[in-house]
């Protein structure tokens, strides 16, 4: 390192790497810095922080082209103890072989025992000091490695798994690089390094939070590393932030990361262990933690659940609880005399918390951890698999658009299933009786796309849970004779769902509900399920009976829970059949209003509510729309009112040959003349008449391999229309007098007793 102590320098501001890049050496630099210092790409670099660290520089990425920006991992910010947004010193190195490298666990937790020939095979050509902490990447390929250690390798595709290490020593001091001659010892146990920064949790081991991460680490990050900031503006640096979310997106392991990346103190405070039996013993543990978080300035003191020590002291009747809150209260009120401490909190019941902390002062900011977009998963499937084997056929793109609603733990759960669904491949070949694995068993061990198709059966999400949530298996190749129904559900649903920047760029926002009615047996249920799977959608069927409570206000939180989970797990399809028994007109009935009317404004709130929310759509069915209350069909609410009605002979013998896919029929069987003489028959009356057949067969020749013509006769003699003519008239009326005639037949708020008889017998006649 001495003979590049005279190299020129260049400064640079700190940047995060792509969670990819994580763990593999490399420092992205701007091209014109490489020209300037005479800098190829490959080439080992120093990074001059508070310590020092070599890395390989590669160009930048396509957006940070002309930008004045150094992109490293955490591991190496780590290292050089530097944060994102410091200014590092950067300069051409040379690296030397080296003779000896002593490697141990970077982590307490860890005991590794083997020896080091993969850690040889896996940092081959990577440069390192001592006191780094390197990672093992598993999916590093061959490619992937600088062309003057290529000759030298002769390893499998796939590295390690990910594992942390602490360069204990290296031989000789400096800058030097893993050849095929340098000996390498791997110690079992963790072993302290000092002056080194803690870099188990990294900003690199969080995906799908960028914009989260962006306004923690101004919260937190720059009250403590630059408290002059705030006292050259005269204002009170933030106090504490309150983090929120569905369970398992990542709230505690993003507040760890934020205490490693700004070299703070972590004191954690779980909940449920605060509380103690004696009187004032909650109190004093509380002042305990605060007065060595204190001590140890600056550090950062989590409080994981905070609902469970701090709850609205109206709502519980303990005096400990009550006491706990108001010791809470005073000991952030009293962080003023403090300086360098912050407070963040975590929860999955921010409504639970007393409403003293909630103000600013005590939480300033309230930060929503939500659940991660398609872009988010994919960045998440990154991390869980940076240290996984995984074949080339395995798409973590495809992966990433088909596990909508899942948090970062559900993926990580994917990750371990399809990990096993491996392990169970090999098990034949393992002998339980040997400690170890043989090393050719432990290098065709991979994971494959089948593998995480199976996890996929077995792993769903975690908010999901306690509502009724498929994932549909109907395309829109299973729906027939429906062609303007799905074109418009195809418009209004799919169309947002995949690409909302064209609504956004037209200046017009996608449409919030649809209503489905027609005779029944058309197929609005099949519709909905094919709209869900096409826009890759969860989906929530529900009736109104799960709604529907005898205690008094349960329906209305049955309704609201409803919503809540389908914000959560966005994109979301709420499907509610039979539409007209939970959203009655209101104002038909006497005395008390009734549930259902409560229920009715609940909906029309809710509704009103998803303004401001993406890719939550509601789908209601009904076979009588002319009960639905008006003011649910109007635009803004249920925009669209689609007709499902009974399908003409083309779609009639589209139904019948989706139905017949997997029949053995006859050569004599000719589909269209069954069309031809099924009028007025919905899907679900042709759904009859095939099994009618089929039966037909067995009754003529259980040993039956074919179903004839014959066979259709004998059904279409036991089959009839469940539409009649009459009720055709009916629908047609409706049609026509839906939008126009729905708010002039029933104002709102003011039908009286029989009226809502009189309209029916109205659309009757």
């Amino acid at each position: 390192m001495a003979d590049t102590e005279d190299a020129p320098t260049r400064k640079l501001q700190v940047a995060n790497a792509r969670p990819e890049d994580s763990g593999r050496g490399l420092a992205h630099l701007p091209r014109a810095m490489m020209t300037d210092l005479g800098i190829q790409q490959g080439d080992v670099v120093e990074i001059i922080g508070k310590r020092t660290t070599p890395a390989r520089a590669v160009f930048p990425y396509q957006e940070d082209e002309g930008l004045e920006l150094l992109r490293i991992d955490g591991l190496q910010r780590a290292n050089a103890g530097v944060g994102s947004g410091d200014f590092v010193e950067v300069r051409k190195a040379e690296s030397r072989p080296a003779t000896r490298v002593v490697f141990a666990p970077a982590r307490r937790d860890l005991r590794l025992e083997g020896s080091g020939d993969a850690l040889k095979r896996t940092f081959l050509g990577r440069p390192l000091c001592q006191g780094d902490t390197i990672s093992t990447v598993g999916q590093q390929r061959v490619a992937d490695m600088p062309p003057n250690v290529l000759q030298h390798l002769r390893a499998p595709a796939y590295a390690l798994q990910e594992i942390r290490l602490l360069v204990v020593s290296a031989t000789p001091r400096g800058i030097v690089h893993i050849d095929p001659d340098t000996e390498i010892e791997l110690r079992n146990e963790f072993e302290e390094a000092r002056e080194l920064r803690r870099a188990d949790v990294t900003y690199d081991d969080i995906g799908g939070m960028a914009a989260t991460i962006d306004q923690l680490r101004e919260m937190v990050e720059l009250p403590l590393r630059y408290p002059e900031l705030f006292q050259r503006l005269g204002v009170d640096p933030p106090k504490g932030v309150l983090l929120h979310g569905p369970p398992g997106t990542g709230k505690t392991r993003l507040a760890r990361a934020v205490a490693n990346e700004s070299d703070a103190q972590f004191f954690l405070i779980n909940g449920p262990e605060i509380m103690g039996s004696a009187y004032g013993e909650s109190e004093k543990r509380l002042r305990d933690v605060f007065e060595e978080a204190a001590k140890n300035a600056p550090s950062i003191v989590f409080i994981d659940e905070i609902d469970s020590i701090a709850p609205k002291r109206g709502q519980v009747s303990g005096e400990a609880e009550k006491r706990l809150v108001a010791q809470l209260l005073t000991l952030m009120d009293g962080l003023e005399a403090r300086a360098n401490i912050v407070i963040i909190a975590a929860t999955n019941r921010p409504e639970a918390i007393d409403e003293a902390l909630r103000r600013p002062g005590r939480f300033d900011r309230e930060i929503i951890v939500g659940v991660p977009d398609e872009r988010g998963r994919r960045e998440i499937l990154g991390i869980h698999t940076r240290g996984m084997p995984i074949e080339e056929r395995v798409d973590l793109d495809e992966l990433a658009r088909t596990t909508f609603g899942f948090v970062g733990a559900d993926i990580a759960a994917l990750a371990r299933e399809a990990a096993i669904e491996a392990v169970r491949r090999i098990m034949p070949r393992l002998n339980l009786g040997e400690k170890t694995i043989p090393p050719e068993v432990l290098d065709t061990l991979a994971v494959t796309r089948e593998d995480f198709v199976e996890a996929l059966k077995r792993v769903q999400p975690s908010a999901m849970r306690e509502v009724m949530v498929q994932k549909p298996n109907v395309k829109w190749e299973d729906v027939g004779g429906l062609d303007d129904a799905q074109m418009r559900l195809k418009e209004g649903v799919e169309l947002p769902m995949r690409d909302p920047d064209a609504f956004r760029r037209l200046g017009i926002r996608p449409a919030k509900g649809f209503l489905l009615y027609g005779p029944p047996g058309t197929g609005k249920t099949l519709l909905a399920k094919a709209v869900a799977r096409e826009a890759e959608a969860n989906f929530i069927a529900t009736k109104s009976s799960d709604l529907l409570s005898k205690w008094y206000g349960e329906s209305e939180q049955q309704i609201a829970r409803l919503f809540a989970r389908a914000r959560q797990v966005a994109p979301c399809v709420i499907f509610i059949d039979e539409l007209d028994s939970l959203v009655p007109a209101r104002g038909a009935g006497m005395g008390e209003p009734q549930v259902t009317e409560r229920v009715v404004n609940t909906i029309l709130a809710e509704m009103d509510g998803l303004e401001e929310l993406q890719s939550v759509v509601v789908i209601g069915a009904t076979n009588r729309p002319n009960l639905i209350d008006p003011a649910l069909m109007r635009p803004g609410r249920l925009d669209e009112l689609i007709y499902v009605g009974v399908p003409d002979a083309p779609g009639r013998e589209r139904i019948l040959k989706i139905q017949t896919q997997k029949m053995p029929l006859a050569d004599d069987v000719d589909l269209a003349a069954v069309a031809a003489r099924t009028e007025r028959f919905t899907g679900a009356d042709l759904e009859d008449v095939t099994r009618r057949a089929g039966l037909a067969a067995l009754r003529e020749r259980p040993p039956a391999s074919q179903v004839t013509m014959a066979h259709f006769e004998a059904a279409l003699a036991d089959s009839r229309a469940t539409v009649t003519a009459e009720m055709e008239r009916e629908y047609a009326q409706i049609v026509s007098k839906m939008k126009q005639d729905a708010v002039a037949l029933n104002p709102i708020g003011f039908i009286g007793p029989g009226m809502l008889r009189a309209r029916s017998q109205t659309s009757e006649d």
